[in-house]
């Protein structure tokens, strides 16, 4: 008779294809979590990075004032928020605080300056402080006659101003002028007439009016420093009873 065959000795079983690939589910399964984490990071930051891009274009944009130029209005340090998008579907009135791009070059160009910052202004992430933009006050729009009298009065198309918004114990002008403004054209002053190379300093060389394609916005807001946290206008008043230029 046959003997019966052993099956009482151990055997190795031998892993199958389904067996490594859940063996190894584990870490791969985490690596893919992470890459995804790391996905939804990259996008938060494009897509923060896009939105602020677009409210600098079309909405609002921060800005730095460095000078004493628009004093008392705006001093020294503020950060100031600009409304993009009124410029873009009408024109600044007569008192606007606008800031506008220097493409008359007022100012001396700028070195040695920080590109990451450069970076974050661009993109709207931080308040630009390059002198490629100056803020000054609209005093005169296309076709104003505008005249700076000995006596240091301003005065539009014949109706002396009463600028209320002037610095205390500044003169409306120490310097005498009589311009006309040309359509589509601006001329605008500080606050601060006696430190403010406006439109009066540019008589001479023929670059004192501001083009309104340069136009950036005109400023609605001080955001900071927070106590000086202030909503600003124009000033209509000023320039309620001045007839329209020719």
């Amino acid at each position: 008779m046959d003997k019966a065959h052993n099956d009482s000795q151990p055997f190795e079983e031998v892993p199958s294809e389904a067996d490594e690939k859940t063996a190894d589910t584990p870490r791969g399964g985490k690596q893919r979590r992470e890459n995804s984490v790391l996905k939804e990071y990259g996008l938060i930051i494009l897509y923060a990075l896009l939105i602020a891009y677009l409210l600098k274009t079309f909405i609002l944009r921060g800005f730095y004032i460095p000078s004493s130029s628009m004093e008392d209005t705006l001093q020294i340090n503020d950060r100031v928020f600009v409304n993009v998008a009124g410029s873009l579907f009408s024109d600044a009135d007569r008192g606007d605080v606008v800031v506008f791009k220097d493409t008359q070059n007022w100012m001396p160009p700028t070195t040695g300056s920080n590109p990451v910052r450069n970076a974050l202004s661009f993109v709207g992430i931080m308040p630009d402080i390059s002198s490629n933009y100056l803020v000054k006050r609209v005093i005169g729009v296309g076709g104003d006659h505008v005249v700076g009298h000995e006596d240091g009065s301003i005065s539009i198309n014949g109706v002396t101003l009463n600028e209320t918004y002037l610095k205390d114990g500044v003169s409306p002008t120490e310097i005498p002028f009589d311009v006309i403004v040309p359509q589509n054209s601006y001329f605008v002053m500080g606050d601060n007439r006696s430190n403010s190379a406006d439109s009066r300093y540019h008589i001479e060389t023929r670059t004192e009016f501001i083009n309104e394609a340069d136009v950036e916005g005109e400023v609605f807001v001080v955001a900071w420093p927070v106590q000086r946290f202030t909503f600003t206008g124009g000033a209509p008043e000023v320039f309620a009873n001045v007839p329209e230029g020719e």
